[in-house]
């Protein structure tokens, strides 16, 4: 389906039937769950605005922005409240969304979420500084060896995510460096946290300090699973949430 909201051209899925849960997906799909959750409740799953089949934000859009187009979302579908479910970059959605607008929260599901400002030793910074540099210098190049020269930069210095985010790119290091933690405590929506013990993008101390900071919070951790933990435990991650979400 396709809605345009707010100018911006937005694709979109709804199924099944029954109380609606909301997904937010991360710099990824979030298929299998839609499938599987789709049998007992009515499932809303947004592109995010720049992700998908949906247009880019209109400017450099921080994670507050996104929180207002879910609302937004959530007004055009019919929807006063649902269940939520924040994978990642959705997961600082969730959180912010929550956060402040509690009556359209029921219960939250964050799956290996952002919103933590990591740990950063010095080599980062320095990492940080050498690319900043340097793709300054790059910018001033002429035409070809410009673009051959920031191709390679990319390359050497960001993450998978960053070097394929192309036109997103500005919005990825915006919301990156958001700290989202002062709004955890403001969360009243019971909060379920879904981690893998091998997440080395949001890793379990992060999770840890969530399941600490919001009210009524419980961290479960899947061993040997990694950013994706839905998908590598998915049959686990279905069961568990699917009794979260019936109390």
């Amino acid at each position: 389906m396709q809605v345009d909201l707010g100018g911006l051209r937005i694709s979109y899925e709804d199924r099944g039937e029954g109380f609606p849960v909301l997904l937010l997906h991360g710099w990824g799909g979030f298929r299998p769950v839609t499938d599987r959750l789709a049998q007992g409740y009515r499932v809303l799953v947004p592109d995010l605005p720049g992700f998908g089949e949906s247009a880019p934000p209109p400017s450099t859009w921080g994670v507050r922005d996104y929180a207002k187009f879910v609302l937004e979302f959530m007004k055009h579908v019919g929807i006063s409240r649902a269940h939520v479910i924040g994978h990642s970059f959705g997961g600082r959605i969730g959180i912010v969304l929550a956060a402040t607008h509690p009556d359209r929260v029921a219960r939250m599901v964050l799956v290996d979420a952002a919103g933590i400002r990591p740990r950063r030793s010095w080599k980062y910074y320095i990492r940080v500084y050498t690319f900043k540099t340097l793709r300054a210098l790059y910018q001033r190049l002429p035409g070809k060896d410009r673009d051959k020269r920031l191709a390679q930069l990319y390359e050497r210095f960001g993450s998978k995510d960053y070097r394929e985010a192309g036109p997103m790119r500005a919005v990825m290091v915006r919301v990156i460096n958001e700290d989202l933690r002062p709004f955890l405590p403001r969360i009243r929506a019971s909060t379920l946290l879904i981690w893998g013990e091998e997440d080395r993008d949001t890793p379990v101390w992060m999770g840890k300090v969530m399941e600490k900071e919001i009210p009524d919070a419980g961290l479960v951790v899947f061993p040997g699973a990694g950013h994706f933990s839905y998908l590598d435990r998915f049959a686990d991650f279905s069961v568990i949430v699917e009794r979260f979400f019936k109390g």
